[in-house]
Order: C-alpha cells, then structure tokens, then sequence
C-alpha cells in the first residue's frame, strides 16, 4: 500500500537521524572541545524549531500546495534537512565554527520537524478512518498505525545507531554528515514522485483557512480531556532535569566507553522500543492510559536510581562490566523517556476532534519538544549545583537522586490523564 510505504519511509528517515547526531556529539566534544553543560545547551537549543510545530501544523492543515497538504511538507522538510547536512558536510573540519553549526543544526531540526507534523497528521487522519466499510467497522485509532510508525522509526533509529557506533570509528564526522544528506535528498526525490491522492486520505472537514483551523484547535484545547493530558505529559518532562551531557561525559572521558560501544547501547534501546509498540499493540491497548503512562513514569525513576548505584561503582564492584551497564540499563533508560508518547498519542488521536488532527498533534509533539528543552536547561542548573564538571563527577550521585525525585513528582496529579477515554470521547460529542 502506498500510504504505508510513504509513512514507512517518513518515519524510518526520521529514526535513522540518530546516525549524523552521534557524529554530532563526538565533535563537539573532541572537535571544538566543549564541556558537559555547553553540549547540553547547544543540543537542546537546536531543539528549538520543534516548538513551533503548532504553527507548521496549522499551515499543514489549511494551506495547500498543488492541491496537496501533507506529502509537499514532507518534500520541503527532507528538502531542507538535505540541505543543511550537505552544507556542514562540504565545510573543512577548520573551518566550521560552533556558530555555523548551530545555524545548520537549527535549520536541519526546523526540516525535521516540518516532516514530522506532515506525518504525524496523516497517521491521525488515517486513525480517525474505518478499518473497512463492513459491520462494525472500527477506526483504526486503536493504535495499530501508531504502532506501525512507532516500530519502523525505532528500527530506523537501530540502524542509525548500529552503524553510526561503527561509522564512527572509520569515518570522519563530515563524512557521516554527507551520507545522511544523500539519505535525506533520496527521501525527497522519491516523496515528489507520490501523488497525495494515492494515499487515499480522508477529505479533511476543515476549509476556511488558518483563521478557521485556529480557531477549531483552540476549541480543541478547551477540552479538559484534552488540555490537562497535554499539560501533564509536558510538565512530567520539563520538571526531569536531564543530565544526558553530563552522563555522556563519564561514559566517554571518565570510563572510556568508545563510541561503537554507545551505538549498541542505543540500539538496544532501540530494539526495546521495537518490542515496547509490539507489547504495547497486542497487550496494553486496553490497559486505562492513566495507569499505564503513570507505571512508566515509576520505572523511569527505578532506572536512574540504578544509574546512583552505577555512578558509586556498586555494580563494577559485583562483577558487572561497565561496558555492559551502558549497553544495557543505560542504552533502556535512555528510550523509556519516550515510552510514554505511544500510548499517550494514541490517547490524543481518540480525543482529538475531526478536521484539526495535524494542528493538535503538532501543538502536542510542540509542547513535548519544549519541555525536553527545559528539562535540558534544568539539567545543566542541575549539574552546576552539584558541581560536576568534564572532569570531576563526584556530585552526580546526588544529581541522579534529585532527578528520580523530580521524575516522581507529577504522580500526583496523574488524575489529570482520562482513564475511561471512550466515555469522553462520546460526552464530547
């Protein structure tokens, strides 16, 4: 089917991203010789264009381009990814400055996230269609699309990690850098070739331009279902300091960990992300969204107290390599921070009303982005109060401590998260 091979497509360039950030990660750090806290800051500020995904989505929604709305934004996205990887790809390494990489990084994450509302928005229009015509015809929001996409981006993002952990030992950055540029320029070729009509998608009940499509998500947004399940997911990120520069750091300079050794810790992540859609589409469907999001933020907090124990040398002194910690625990960690957009896109696709799917689901990835940003400025505050620094991380046990203790804070309004979504959905309507 050509919808599922656009969609495939779409989400396993958007997995396979991970291969030139690796390469990212490792210049700034050998290359311009950054610290921990300015790696985090320069990461999470590339992060910046996701935030206005509300505003993409919106154009996605009511402005058409060739009679199409959704596949010339995934075009355009790829287009403008391809081209800011191929511009850093064709610099010498002498001559890129930490300036001019942020710019291109900026402009690649403002490609991606174009993208990424496009297709987001055909998953929720496609969610919100009947299975078939026949009796009973159920619409497919229950997730086996989510689950789908959900599946081909982490096996993307296998791929991009297995071979970026290796490319990184063969390759120079700038080389990686070009390799994804031609991914993302194929990506474009091929996506200009498919007419939208092939993908069958439902003719959308909105007309009347961005003024009507704002004025259908702000009504959206006044649903309590909706507007304090969106404000719950983005508070319990924002509030989790997160210490990812600083952990990148230990593993690297501290224990030595190379870079083919984080690779397959990351896939491993992402093979736990593969099995995660599949457990979750045959077994956890019909589990209430509030108690299913609420136990993963609880093992979110048990792992990073494991990382308390992995900091103080408890599990090397047992025995247990360090190599197959990270490889391990913290390759899981570092992909159970985004278990929960599974379940809970899911929950929004059911909620979301006709006619303004790519706005909502953009406005939602908008308000996750953001708070990852937070929670990466908060981590940085974090690291500089217990002062850790490139070369002494003596006060990140303390750190690991207050970031489970952050991580289990928003358990206690989880009660904003709708546990019975069908009767909202039908008092809505």
């Amino acid at each position: 089917m050509t919808r599922k091979r656009i969609l495939g497509l779409g989400f396993l360039v958007q997995g396979f991203r991970c291969f030139p950030w690796m390469a990212v990660n490792f210049f700034l750090k050998d290359g311009l010789q950054v610290d921990p806290s300015a790696l985090q800051i320069l990461l999470n500020s590339a992060n910046i264009p996701m935030v206005g995904k509300p505003v993409y989505g919106l154009v996605s929604d009511a402005v058409y381009v060739g009679g199409e709305h959704r596949l010339p934004y995934v075009a355009i996205g790829a287009l403008l990814q391809a081209v800011s990887w191929l511009a850093v790809a064709f610099f010498s390494s002498s001559g890129v400055s930490i300036y001019t990489l942020t710019f291109y990084l900026l402009l690649s994450n403002l490609g991606a996230s174009i993208a990424e509302v496009a297709n987001d928005a055909i998953v929720a229009e496609v969610g919100k269609q009947p299975r078939q015509a026949g009796e009973n015809a159920r619409p497919s929001s229950s997730g086996e699309l989510q689950s789908f996409v959900w599946m081909v981006s982490s096996l993307g993002g296998a791929i991009g990690n297995l071979v970026g952990g290796i490319a990184m030992e063969r390759f120079t950055s700038q080389q990686m850098f070009l390799a994804f540029g031609i991914v993302l320029a194929a990506q474009f070729l091929m996506t200009i070739m498919v007419r939208e009509s092939a993908l069958n998608l439902p003719k959308s009940s909105s007309t009347g331009g961005m003024k009507k499509q704002l004025s259908e998500l702000t009504s959206a947004l006044r649903r309590p279902e909706i507007a304090y399940s969106i404000a719950w997911v983005a508070v319990s990120y924002a509030m989790i300091p997160a210490l990812t520069g600083t952990m990148f750091f230990y593993q690297t300079q501290f224990l030595g960990i190379d870079s083919a050794v984080l690779g397959v810790s990351k896939v491993f992540g992402q093979a736990a992300m593969i099995l995660w859609s599949v457990i979750y589409n045959r077994r956890l469907k019909s589990v209430p969204p509030r108690k299913l999001i609420s136990a993963i933020q609880v093992t979110m907090a048990v792992f990073m107290i494991s990382d308390v124990l992995f900091v103080k040398r408890f599990y090397s002194n047992l025995g247990l390599p360090d190599s197959v910690y990270v490889v391990i625990f913290s390759g899981f960690l570092e992909v159970l921070f985004f278990f929960k957009i599974l379940p809970f896109s899911v929950l929004i696709a059911q909620l979301c009303p006709p006619g303004c799917e790519g706005s909502l689901m953009a406005f939602v990835m908008s308000a996750i982005a953001l708070s990852f940003i937070v929670s990466g400025y908060l981590g940085v505050a974090l690291a500089s109060y217990v002062a850790v620094t490139g070369s002494d991380f003596s006060g990140m046990p303390q750190g690991l401590l207050i970031q489970a203790a952050c991580t289990l804070l928003p358990l206690f309004w989880s009660a904003w998260i709708p546990d019975d979504v069908k009767a909202k959905t039908r008092k809505a309507e």
